[in-house]
């Protein structure tokens, strides 16, 4: 069964995707730029579902979320510390791609007894320096160039896959149907408005960044599995890999022809992993209270 609902969190008004009718829940964070939870967990969301109570939100301002907040990462955590108090358990497992894995290991640190395990992937958070961000942030300082980048990236299946070509280890390899969901958040008026708001905060412009978690590693108390996209060209495959040395109890995969867009460019490969990580599906996770008074949700389609 698949559906989805809205969950009230101070201000905002945070949209998710729900699958899943039993074994342990799953909570699924998407990535900066032009995504959601759609955009990166599509064929997750569905290959989980026959196994896990998978919840996959989109973060204020981005998909069907709203919301007026600072586009930053204790932001995110905090807004993930408020939706998942709205989910009936007491503990649940974490998958976070880029931008969402920072947020992720951040919620991890602060709150490791409400985190069973944890997955990070291509994740932000993990390094100082993202130079190759560089060119990102200095387009956002242009008045109205992102937007109008945005609009002329969109015109075309062939323009999608050019700025996917930034992202990916294979542009031309990618399926017609990932590109047309980028191409189509794309389209949104405003869907790109986060994200600026968000490389200026995070992001300097000699590409030191403004999170950076290397430090707290040895403390995270969390078993966690690192995926990373070899041919990643955003975030350094070092990251993750000596996120897993520092870690205490850590796995990493390491993901050949891919890059920075892993569970779309290679999802069968991704989520077996993802799967073989998670705890026992078979598992009965334990409610912290009924479903009935669950706080601060209410549902709703789009």
């Amino acid at each position: 069964m698949t559906g989805t609902g809205v969950a009230t969190i101070d201000d905002c008004r945070i949209a998710y995707r729900r699958a899943g009718t039993s074994g342990p829940p799953v909570v699924l964070c998407h990535g900066a730029g032009i995504d959601d939870a759609t955009v990166s967990w599509r064929h997750a969301i569905d290959a989980l579902s026959d196994e896990y109570r998978v919840y996959g939100l989109d973060w204020p301002e981005y998909g069907r979320s709203t919301g007026d907040v600072t586009h930053t990462i204790e932001t995110y955590v905090d807004v993930l510390e408020g939706f998942i108090e709205t989910i009936p358990y007491e503990r649940v497992s974490l998958a976070g791609i880029s931008m969402g894995g920072g947020a992720a290991l951040g919620y991890a640190l602060e709150h490791p007894d409400r985190v069973e395990q944890l997955a990070l992937v291509d994740s932000y958070g993990l390094g100082g320096r993202l130079p190759n961000a560089l060119p990102w942030k200095l387009l956002s300082q242009v008045p109205g160039m992102t937007e109008f980048g945005k609009i002329a990236a969109g015109a075309t299946t062939d323009s999608v896959r050019m700025v996917l070509d930034s992202l990916v280890a294979d542009s031309s390899a990618l399926p017609d149907p990932f590109v047309e969901d980028v191409r189509q958040k794309l389209m949104e008026p405003g869907s790109i408005q986060a994200f600026k708001e968000f490389q200026n905060n995070e992001l300097s412009f000699n590409g030191r960044v403004a999170t950076n978690f290397v430090d707290e590693l040895d403390s995270l108390a969390v078993p966690t599995l690192l995926v990373h996209g070899k041919e990643d060209p955003l975030v350094p495959v070092e990251w993750s890999a000596r996120a897993a040395r520092r870690i205490p109890d850590a796995e990493l995969d390491l993901v050949r022809n891919c890059g920075h867009w892993t569970p779309r460019e290679r999802p069968e490969r991704f989520n077996e992993s993802l799967r073989n990580w998670l705890p026992d599906y078979r598992r009965v996770p334990k409610p912290r209270y009924p479903k009935a008074q669950m706080p601060g949700i209410t549902r709703a389609s789009y």
